[in-house]
């Protein structure tokens, strides 16, 4: 347990500054960011677990020591203003500066530019969910009845690129925000998946060190970029409790760290080799997220409901993986 030291210690340390800096509702609200920052993106840990084992331990430490700084300073506060900057047509510095000098009129951007968020992160959790069920050579089955038959299906070629373009299609048609710019940010997202899934899986971990590097850093890209799409919703919902970047910052930042600190954990421990089902569980909640985002293009749902669909099916493939265990099923 001792690699939760450190991130413990600079949690710590992190809201404590908050409280000096705004006060007792600034460090609760730091705190409740944090928590449900970790409850969105546990199943995140799972997924990103299952990748990391095929890293060596040099790039595993990097995946906790740069990817962190990526995953706090890139996806939770300078991709937004990258976003932002986008949708309102104006400059990334003006963004920025609308950030910290005027947060209210910078959270009214983040909820225009909302629509192009879920359908980018949407459409590329989609992807990851589709590819994992669709796999042909996917022998262990949880929900049996259904996976067995997707499995099969995943004959079909690109059977999960044509489904999500068609749901991205039918979403376009009927969501509150203009056609065109809900298109592109879903193709981006579709896109971006299949280039870095393409040339990740075009090398092997099995070959010289030189392609062993080149994997470590594709893998690494993919990781981070899987994250960023888990933490779009957080980002815009952090913004549902509060406009001030310091907190949503710190908050988020913790619960980042935990959920990668979470990640290497389970790698160390070989928890995905004893908990079998417990993969399945977390693609089903990225199956379920997608859905919820996509979703935001029509109706509004809330972001307790969106974290609870993750934390109960991650919940009950542990529960069922226990029970897998007890039967001698590993």
């Amino acid at each position: 347990m001792n690699i939760f030291i450190a991130p413990t210690v600079i949690s710590v340390i992190a809201l404590l500054a908050v409280y000096w800096w705004g006060g007792v509702s600034a460090f609760l609200l730091a705190g409740l960011l944090s928590i449900l920052e970790v409850t969105l993106s546990f199943d995140n840990a799972v997924v990103n677990a299952k990748v990391l084992q095929r890293m060596s331990e040099k790039w595993q430490r990097r995946f906790l020591t740069w990817g962190i700084l990526l995953a706090v300073f890139g996806t939770r506060l300078v991709f937004p203003i990258l976003i932002v900057s986008i949708a309102a047509f104006i400059s990334p510095i003006a963004a920025a500066t609308l950030a910290f000098e005027d947060p209210a009129r910078y959270a009214e951007l983040i909820a225009t530019a909302t629509p192009l968020i879920l359908a980018f992160g949407g459409a590329f959790l989609l992807m990851v969910s589709l590819k994992y069920f669709f796999d042909v050579g996917k022998k262990v089955h949880w929900i049996e009845v259904v996976e067995k038959r997707l499995a099969r299906w995943g004959r079909i070629e690109a059977i999960e690129l044509a489904l999500a373009l068609s749901t991205l299609l039918f979403l376009s048609y009927i969501s509150h925000a203009p056609q065109g710019p809900v298109l592109a940010a879903g193709c981006i997202g579709i896109l971006l998946f299949i280039v870095v899934q393409g040339v990740a899986s075009s090398f092997s971990m099995e070959g010289t060190v030189h392609q062993v590097t080149k994997t470590g850093l594709i893998l690494f890209i993919y990781l981070n970029i899987l994250d960023a799409a888990f933490s779009l919703d957080g980002v815009v919902g952090a913004f549902a409790l509060t406009t001030a970047i310091p907190i949503i910052f710190i908050g988020l930042g913790i619960g980042a760290y935990f959920v990668r600190t979470i990640t290497i954990y389970l790698v160390r421990k070989r928890t995905l080799e004893t908990l079998r089902y417990l993969e399945h569980g977390a693609h089903w909640a990225i199956f379920g997220l997608a859905l919820a985002m996509l979703a935001g293009l029509v109706i509004h749902i809330p972001e307790v409901v969106i974290g609870l669909i993750g934390l109960v099916l991650v919940t009950l493939a542990y529960i069922s993986s226990r029970r897998a265990l007890k039967r001698g099923h590993i």
